[in-house]
């Protein structure tokens, strides 16, 4: 196992100390290796210092322009404190530079999403499903974006295959509620609010639709 993957390793195991250690290691061995950049910028990231990231992510570009996962890893730094445009930036150019992963394609779309630009969202959110079909999360998010654009048999369908992957999750019984309240099925709708209420007695949204269910009959 090279430096580079014990450090990776380490990460998973959450020792931080210890894969920064690896990674500064690899960079004063061989200073021209974007990827050891790169991953000490992961590590920075990790831990909260996303300022810092940054310069690591930078760095791996100035040795690397073609050097795709930097873009991706400081997509997200950017994405996670709300600088949507400098992430979208990044996220595409991920792309340009051959990132084709369900990640990077589901960080693209929730970007667009909060851009409010939903329209352009959907296929690479589409896309992200496709690549990663167990991928709960962006099923969900997929479902979300089709229900804003009122695309509602579809965004039933990511919902409910949501559920199967996560029986947990309670955002997607919530939105499959709202889903089935809007085709007027309020027994499914109210079936859906009580399952969402089950897993998360204190669910706002939830319990104030099903008020509103109730208080309609």
């Amino acid at each position: 196992m090279d430096k580079n993957q014990l450090g990776v390793q380490y990460m998973q195991e959450g020792k931080w100390e210890e894969a920064a250690k690896i990674f500064n290691e690899v960079i004063e061995e061989n200073p021209q290796d974007p990827i050891a950049y790169i991953n000490f910028g992961n590590v920075l990231s990790a831990v909260g210092d996303d300022e810092k990231a940054l310069k690591f992510y930078e760095k791996a570009i100035q040795l690397d322009e073609n050097t795709a996962a930097a873009y991706y890893s400081a997509g997200t730094i950017y994405f996670s404190n709300d600088k949507f445009e400098q992430a979208k930036k990044m996220f595409e150019t991920a792309m340009k530079k051959g990132l084709h992963t369900s990640d990077n394609y589901f960080m693209l779309g929730l970007t667009l999403v909060q851009l409010d630009q939903g329209k352009f969202a959907l296929p690479y959110l589409q896309r992200s499903v496709e690549l990663n079909e167990e991928d709960a999360e962006a099923r969900f998010q997929y479902g979300l974006c089709l229900a804003q654009l009122e695309l509602i048999d579809e965004a039933i369908v990511q919902f409910e295959t949501c559920i199967e992957l996560d029986p947990e999750h309670t955002d997607a019984y919530y939105n499959l509620g709202v889903s089935y309240a809007f085709k007027e099925k309020a027994d499914k709708a109210l079936e859906m609010f009580d399952k969402a209420l089950e897993i998360q007695p204190d669910h706002l949204l939830a319990g104030h639709a099903k008020k509103l269910i109730e208080s309609a009959r």
